[in-house]
Order: C-alpha cells, then structure tokens, then sequence
C-alpha cells in the first residue's frame, strides 16, 4: 500500500552500513598488513550462512518480472510482458521493488550495484557454495532492464507503473490489469541522481561480465552505457524527484551529489581512466564529499559505498594511494565504521583509523558482521529469524510478509480491488517469500508479524541485496583481490 520508503522504524538501519563495513574492513585489513581470518567459534556458523545467501537469492527470483527463463518459484508466472510498448522499449524486465508491482528504477539500479559489488568481492566464496550463476543470472536480469531503458544519450526511463493507481490494488502480477505508465527522465526534465546511480550499476556490472565470460561483448554494452549515462547525469544536472514530483513520496532523493561520486568510483575501476579519477578527487569533491561526516549508506545516499570504494582504490592503485583527496575518503570511510561498531567513541572531526585510541582488528570487523547476520537469523530477543524460509538461529520466521503475490492464491486471479480479502485474511501468507528480509524490529526490539504492518513486514530487493553482501562475505574465508577489475 502507499508509503514513503525512507521512513524505517526498525534496527536494521545497521544492515544499511553492513556492505560497506565487511568491505572496508577488507582495506583496514591490508592497511594493517594483517589476514582476514575467523575465530574457531565462527567457522561451525558458515554453513547457517551459505544456506542464508542461498535463501536471499531466491527473493530476486520472486520479484522478477518478464518473461521468466528457468523459473524456480512455483506460484510465479509471466508478467508486465508489455511494460514500455506504448513507448516501443521493452522493459518487461527488471525487478518489482518490494511488496508492489511499480518498478522504481533508482533503488533498482542501487540493488543492481550492490549485487554486482558483492558478486566481485565474494564470488570465489559464492562458487564454493554454488551461488555464483543464481546471483550473475539475477544481475544480468536487472542490466538487461538498464540497457532498455537507455534508449538514447540522454534519454532513460525510470518508472514503469503508476505508483498511485497501483497502491490502489492488492492483485497477482500475473494478473494485474491495471495501466503501465512509463516515466522518463532527459535533458530538459533531468534526473543526476537515478542516472548516475544506473551508471554505477553497469559500471559494476561490466566488471562482473567481463570476468564471468569469455565473451566481453556484454561487459562493452554495459561500460558504454555506463560512460554515457554518467556524461548525461553530469551535464544535466538535477533531481528526478523534480522532474517527476510524484515519486517522491515513494523514493524521494535528497541530492545527486553522492549518486555522481558513486558513479565516478565505480567508471574509474571499471576503465582505471584518470578522467573519473579527477572528478572524484576535483570539484565534484569539494561540493558532495561531506569529510568527516559519515553517514548511514543506503538507497539514497551513497556517500558511504563511495569512500569505501575508493579507499580500497587507495592500496592497490598506486595512483589514487599517492592522493591526498583519497586520503579524505579513507578517513571518512573508517569513520563510518568507527560509528556503528561497538565499544567506539562517538565519531568526532579528529576521527583516525584507530577510533580515537580504540583499536579494531580485521577479526573485530568481521565479529562485528557476524553479530548482525545472527540478529538477523535469529539471535535476538524475539527469537525470530527475520529472513523468510529460514529459521536460522530462532524458533520461527514471519508468516504474514506484506507481498501481494506470496499473499494470494496462485490459482486465484482476482481483479484490483478483489484481492483485498487477502490482504486482510488472518490466514498466514499460502506462498511463503523466500528470501525476503523484512523491515524488521521497532527499536525497542518488538515484531508485529501482521500483513498490514508495512513498516515491519514488507521486504524490498535493495534490502535483500545488502543481506547477500553480508551472507556472502561469511560464507568462507576468502582471499582479497588486489583490483575489482
């Protein structure tokens, strides 16, 4: 039903931070010449992770829409087959973002980068536990989608469904009768923020691709609409949410400063070319980067991935290490990490990579990951795993997830307003969403497993990406790759 997105009452604010901590503290490792490694009472815990990345990755399969290929969900189907007909693009692909049917193209494009980040971090851990092919095969999924949308330079669709109108049922996407508008954004209704965030996910993507296949033909699409959606995002600058004032009770963005230094650091490890490295180190710094104020990393603000980026860009290039400005980055990255650990100070202007005299280890770090992957499975006041189809370290998993399709029938087709009877039922959801991850606890640690409760029980695909990071970088010990490229 209608909601703002960026309104979240729940604990798992952390898991918003958890990417880019397991990733920072791979370069806190390297500054600090020591391995990651894991205690001995951690490594029997690997096996709950492998089966809980194997979980999430079912998620993306349900949100799916198109015509589905190798379809593993049984009570999904074909659907929005002509989304961006009446424009003659096909963007029947891509993902619905949470429990809805509208694909909103920025936290689209943010779960396409973090998927692809996570794929070239932990793939080797992925491959051990044959999650490699599920997790590329649902990026390329979402990047098929990107590419459609970017008919043009300066042209890229950013919405297909009326959110409005949609909110308005609580049907089957099999069955959904309901318009599909399409929006767009271009040179006179600019939109920096969804453009360069699509930029950075095809300029991870193409990482991927280009060391998943012998073919780099893909890889080449991806970068080449990657490049152009970043000059696009630069030039004509402004926020979507201005030029389409209606999603911003959805996903409304406050700025584009963060989405273009994103971008930037992902062009420059996706082409190693000086020019993305001068944006991110030059102006574009001085007006966005925010030093020495961390900040939560999430959907809508980036700030966090992009110095996490670009301080792992710090050891192993030695360009960007000889960089003062990489150095800002650094600090504000450790920061971040120094805010959200336990037993750190507050996080003060002097921030250094020691939190103010207290010193965490890549083990601390690592600790730290796994102590949030076992609230999230489990170990927490309610007992409840907060990933659907897993018990996990708990006794039980919600049952009524706010997700029109796993509340309905699979055999029923009701019209828009039919459904509701379902929405209202309290019978448990007959479809259980794997994978999903749900809002999750107030902050006074409660859960109201109810389908109406739309703060606590509705799980989004930008979520499930970032509880992949973590599971992934859990799974095994891994060594770290010295570039992404």
């Amino acid at each position: 039903m209608g909601r703002t997105r960026k309104s979240c009452c729940c604990i798992f604010l952390v898991i918003l931070v958890i990417a880019a901590l397991i990733a920072g503290g791979i370069a806190y490792a390297v500054s600090k010449s020591k391995k990651n490694s894991n205690s001995n009472a951690n490594i029997a815990d690997e096996s709950k992770y492998a089966e809980a990345l194997k979980v999430s990755l079912q998620f993306l399969d349900i949100q799916k829409a198109g015509k589905l290929v190798n379809n593993k969900i049984s009570w999904r189907g074909n659907s929005a087959l002509k989304d961006g007909s009446e424009v003659d693009v096909d963007l029947s692909k891509g993902l619905y973002d949470a429990g809805d049917h509208v694909k909103f193209g920025f936290p689209m494009a943010f779960t396409a980068t973090i998927l692809a980040w996570t794929i070239l971090e932990y793939g080797e851990s992925m491959k051990k536990v044959d999650q490699y092919k599920p997790a590329t095969d649902s990026l390329k999924w979402i990047t098929d989608y990107l590419v459609n949308a970017h008919p043009e330079d300066n042209i890229l669709y950013v919405q297909v469904g009326d959110a409005d109108a949609d909110h308005k049922c609580w049907d089957r996407p099999e069955t959904m009768s309901d318009k599909r508008p399409v929006n767009q954004i271009n040179k006179t209704s600019p939109g920096s923020d969804v453009a360069a965030e699509t930029a950075a996910a095809l300029a991870a993507a193409s990482l991927v691709f280009k060391k998943s296949s012998d073919d780099t033909s893909y890889s080449e699409e991806l970068l080449k609409h990657s490049k152009q959606l970043f000059s696009f995002a630069d030039k004509y600058r402004g926020l979507y949410t201005a030029s389409l004032p209606k999603v911003k009770k959805y996903y409304n963005s406050t700025g584009y400063g963060d989405e273009l230094l994103w971008a930037g650091a992902w062009l420059y490890h996706a082409t190693g070319e000086k020019t993305y490295l001068n944006f991110v180190t030059g102006k574009a710094a001085d007006d966005y980067a925010n030093w020495d104020e961390p900040a939560w990393f999430s959907w809508d603000n980036k700030l966090p991935g992009a110095q996490v980026l670009l301080a792992r860009s710090s050891f192993f290039d030695e360009e960007a290490g000889g960089n003062s400005v990489i150095g800002n980055y650094k600090r504000t990255a450790e920061a971040v990490m120094c805010n959200v650990l336990p037993n750190s100070p507050k996080t003060t202007s002097s921030r250094t990579d020691n939190c103010d005299g207290e010193t965490f280890s890549p083990d601390d770090l690592r600790n730290f990951a796994i102590s949030q992957a076992n609230y999230v499975l489990g170990k927490n006041p309610e007992k409840m795993s907060y990933l659907v189809g897993m018990d996990g370290f708990g006794d039980k998993f919600p049952q009524f997830v706010h997700h029109r399709g796993a509340s309905i029938p699979a055999d029923e087709k009701p019209s828009c307003s039919e459904g509701f009877k379902w929405l209202e039922s309290d019978e448990p959801n007959p479809n259980e969403a794997t994978g999903a991850l749900v809002g999750g606890p107030y902050l006074n640690e409660t859960y109201v497993d109810a389908r109406n409760n739309v703060k606590q029980g509705e799980p989004t695909t930008y979520s499930c990406a970032l509880a992949i990071a973590l599971f992934s970088s859990l799974t095994t010990t891994h060594d770290v790759d010295k570039s992404l490229s």
